[in-house]
C-alpha cells in the first residue's frame, strides 16, 4: 500500500463510519453502464480536474477515486493533491479488487431496484400488465399513461399514447393531464424503479384516480410483442391555475408525515459557506426554468433523476442537501418524500423565480 492508496477493507470501514466521503469511479461512462458496483459517482478521468469541484465541493473531503485496476486512479491522485485536494486516495486494485469475492458490502444510497422493491412490498402497489394495459385500450377504457421518465428518455422510445411527465413533475402537471377522476391511470418507465416511486408518489398524495404502474415498463412493453413510439408526441405544458391549486392541496398531503425543514436563502448560502460541513444545492426544477433564473451556486439537477439515481449527482456522503423549488414547492416535496427514506438529510428552500425574472427582464 502506498502512501495514497487504500485497501478495500479500509473503504468499507470508511463507508460505515458516518463521515464525509466521496467515493468516485473515474472509468469511462460506457464501462460504468448504469451503475457502479459502489454505487459511487460516475467521473470519467479526462473530466476530473474540470468538474470535481462541482461533485466535491469542499477539497478537503475525503476523496477516493476508484479505477479499472489499470493505474489511472493513481495518477489522477497525484494530480489532484499537486492541485490542493489535499485528501485524496485510490483504491488498490479499482472495480476488480472490489467486486472480487462477492457478497452484500456497504455502499452508500439504497440504488433504484432495491429501494423501490422495498417500496413496493412494503405499499403494496398496484401494477398493470402490458397484456392488461392493451386490454384497457381495445376496451375503450379511459386509461392515460404517464410516462416518468426524462423527456430525452421518453422522445427515444415510449408506449404508444404515453405522455411524457417526469417523475417530479407529476402532482404539478397531472390536473391538466388528467382532469377527470375516473380516468385510469399507469405510470410507466424503462424498467421498474421510477414507475412504481411515480405511482406510489400519487397514491401518497391521495389522488382519487385508480392508479397503477406498468410492470417492467417499455421493456415490458415490447416483452410482449407490442411495439413503442418515438419522439415528442405528447407532453406537458405550462400548469393552468387549476392544476397549480390542485399540486398545492396535494403536496401537502404528500408531505403530511414527512416533517420537512424549510430554510430561507440566508440561511442555505450560510451552509454552503460552511467550512466544515458540505451543502449541496440542488434545483429541482425543469432544466428550462433553471436557465430562465437560478440562484447563485446551485445546479440544476432534475428532481425525477434524484429519485432513482441520487448517487450520480451526490457524491459525498453525509452531506446536506438542499432541494431548491418554486414557491409551490411540488417538485421539492416529491424529492424530498422519497430521499429523506434513504437516509439523506434534506432542507427546502421555496423562491420566487417569478420575481425574480421579471426582474431580470
Amino acid at each position: 500500500m502506498t502512501k495514497h492508496s487504500i485497501d478495500k477493507a479500509t473503504l468499507i470501514d470508511w463507508l460505515g463510519d458516518g463521515l464525509e466521503l466521496a467515493v468516485l469511479d473515474i472509468r469511462p461512462a460506457e464501462d460504468v453502464g448504469y451503475a457502479s458496483p459502489l454505487f459511487a459517482t460516475n467521473l470519467p478521468a479526462e473530466r476530473l480536474k474540470a468538474e470535481l469541484g462541482r461533485f466535491v465541493p469542499r477539497r478537503i473531503v475525503r476523496t477516493v477515486l476508484v479505477d479499472g485496476g489499470d493505474g489511472t486512479a493513481e495518477a489522477a491522485v497525484g494530480r489532484l493533491r499537486q492541485a490542493g485536494w489535499t485528501d485524496t486516495y485510490f483504491l488498490e486494485g479499482g472495480i476488480p479488487a472490489w467486486v472480487e469475492a462477492g457478497g452484500k458490502l456497504p455502499t452508500f444510497d439504497i440504488p433504484g431496484v432495491p429501494f423501490v422493491a422495498m417500496v413496493r412490498e412494503e405499499r403494496q402497489t398496484p401494477v398493470t400488465s402490458a397484456a392488461e394495459l392493451k386490454t384497457l385500450r381495445d376496451q375503450g377504457t379511459d386509461v392515460i399513461v404517464l410516462d416518468t421518465r426524462t423527456l430525452a428518455e421518453y422522445d427515444k422510445a415510449h408506449v404508444p399514447g404515453a405522455v411524457g411527465v417526469p417523475g417530479a413533475e407529476l402532482l404539478l402537471r397531472f390536473k391538466d393531464l388528467v382532469p377527470s377522476r375516473e380516468t385510469k391511470v399507469v405510470v410507466s418507465c424503462a424498467g421498474l424503479p421510477r414507475a412504481i416511486l411515480g405511482a406510489q408518489t400519487l397514491i401518497d398524495a391521495g389522488i382519487a384516480n385508480a392508479v397503477s404502474y406498468l410492470d417492467d415498463g417499455t421493456r415490458g412493453w415490447t416483452d410482449a410483442g407490442f411495439e413503442l413510439e418515438t419522439g415528442r408526441t405528447a407532453s406537458y405544458g405550462e400548469p393552468s391555475e387549476t392544476a397549480r391549486q390542485f399540486a398545492s392541496e396535494r403536496g401537502e398531503s404528500l408531505s403530511a408525515r414527512d416533517g420537512l425543514t424549510f430554510i430561507d436563502r440566508q440561511t442555505a448560502e450560510g451552509w454552503n459557506a460552511d467550512p466544515a460541513r458540505t451543502t449541496y444545492l440542488l434545483d429541482v426544477r425543469t432544466p428550462e426554468e433553471f436557465a430562465r433564473a437560478n440562484l447563485a451556486g446551485s445546479i440544476s439537477s432534475e428532481g425525477g433523476q434524484l429519485l432513482g439515481v441520487a448517487y450520480r449527482t451526490i457524491a459525498v456522503r453525509g452531506a446536506r442537501i438542499v432541494l431548491i423549488d418554486d414557491l409551490l414547492g411540488s417538485r421539492a416535496r416529491i424529492v424530498a418524500h422519497w430521499l429523506s427514506r434513504r437516509g439523506f438529510e434534506i432542507a427546502l428552500l421555496l423562491h420566487d423565480f417569478e420575481a425574480q425574472d421579471r426582474a431580470a427582464a
